[in-house]
């Protein structure tokens, strides 16, 4: 994709429409309403709700049917490839974009048909993505009616001013963001089916309940594995629990130390996109002298919330916060990385829900944890193959995560700079 600096290659002046001068806009009046008793399951007419608007598009898959008379009912709110739709009630001002229909279709109750007046003029796709922009949320929000439900009534929305260029430029923002949305929905397919993959993985490769083997294993592997208390595999516990600067007579900083807290345990993954803290050299000293951290120790959660894993990110020197400790394994027994993966398993976490104590903010006590069993081949090769395949899914699941939020953030500034 290739831009000016300013915008494509625009030589006449944006104007300023309504949106009523460009499209009309219908919805299921009153007296055609539907009850839930004619929603079906299966059919030759689909029926189109606001729930089933998939960021920018329609999700075929969640929709119902009703009779062809329910269809007949009203020609303004037959939907074909290429309608936009906006929803008027529930969640306002979500807009989606039809394509890919396979089957004649009409909207529910909540949702406006919008069409084009002068396809000469309005290119369907340059309105599309406009609506969908911030700019139609924040009207939505000033211009809402109603209290506790709030209402997006026909007679506000004609007055939506959209900025218009001439058709050729509309075609070009139009294609181009339609290419940024394909992109988008393929990394978010990917991120989606890989994380899918590595979910069943853990299934297949780790025992059930009751079983001493998995169903998927490598080959060359043959014995049982084994069920052993989680402590008789760690040499040592890391825990500053009710630990803070200020017992210690110091503070958090504003840059030193990096400090890794519950708030920074994500389940696989260190995060310091926000609740960041710093210790200076002083607080380390006195705070992690023998008890520091090295790369892949396994991170533990114990409160809000509790169970979280991930491993220290790199050798850095980190100081361990409140409500997160860090299990040093014995190397002859087990392997760390494979240990993060096993107290990430279904089963694992749903043992270490039985374990957990307390009101609202449940936790889990070193006491508690002693008498949690974790199952592993008695052999770390088998263990650290078993463990490479799961960082290797990690590792991918990362890449297109990355790939996917650096491209919402591309459409986010272009958003900014193509539009005026």
């Amino acid at each position: 994709m290739q831009f000016r600096s300013q915008r494509f290659f625009c030589v006449f002046s944006w104007e300023q429409r309504k949106l009523s001068e460009l499209a009309t806009m219908h919805a299921r009046i009153g007296w055609q309403n539907l009850r839930t008793s004619e929603f079906l399951n299966d059919g030759d007419y689909m029926l189109i709700t606001g729930t089933d608007f998939d960021d920018g598009r329609v999700n075929f898959s969640t929709c119902h049917y009703v009779e062809k008379k329910r269809y007949d009912q009203d020609k303004h709110i037959q939907i074909s490839d290429g309608s936009i739709l906006i929803t008027k009630d529930g969640t306002l001002g979500k807009v989606a974009y039809v394509k890919g229909l396979t089957k004649p279709a009409t909207l529910n109750a909540g949702v406006f048909n919008v069409e084009i007046k002068d396809e000469d003029k309005t290119d369907e796709k340059y309105l599309f993505q406009y609506l969908k922009a911030p700019f139609l949320m924040s009207y939505v929000d000033q211009k809402a009616t109603g209290g506790t439900i709030k209402h997006l009534n026909q007679n506000i929305l004609v007055d939506f001013p959209v900025v218009m260029p001439q058709k050729d430029e509309q075609e070009k923002i139009g294609q181009c963001f339609e290419n940024i949305d394909n992109l988008i929905t393929l990394h978010q397919r990917k991120y989606e089916m890989l994380k899918k993959i590595k979910k069943s993985f853990l299934e297949k490769m780790f025992p059930k309940n009751g079983k001493r083997v998995p169903e998927l294993r490598f080959s060359g592997f043959t014995d049982d594995w084994e069920q052993r208390k989680l402590f008789d595999c760690i040499e040592k516990i890391t825990d500053f629990r009710g630990r803070t600067p200020k017992k210690l007579g110091m503070d958090w900083s504003n840059e030193g130390f990096l400090a890794l807290s519950a708030l920074n345990v994500k389940n696989g993954y260190i995060d310091f996109s926000q609740d960041v803290h710093y210790g200076d050299q002083r607080l380390y000293d006195k705070w992690m002298a023998g008890n520091e951290l090295h790369e892949g120790q396994v991170l533990f959660t114990t409160e809000a919330p509790m169970g979280n894993v991930a491993q220290v990110p790199d050798n850095r020197s980190y100081i361990l916060s409140q409500r997160t400790i860090a299990f040093t394994v014995k190397p002859d027994v087990l392997d760390e990385n494979f240990l993060a993966i096993s107290l990430r398993t279904p089963r694992t976490q749903d043992e270490l829900d039985t374990l957990q104590s307390g009101g609202t903010a449940k936790g889990i006590s070193q006491k508690s944890l002693s008498v949690l069993n974790i199952t592993m081949p008695a052999k770390l090769n088998e263990q650290q193959r078993i463990a490479k395949i799961f960082n290797d899914f990690d590792h991918l699941i990362t890449l297109h995560q990355r790939k996917l939020e650096k491209l919402q953030n591309l459409k986010k500034a272009l958003l900014k700079k193509m539009f005026i």
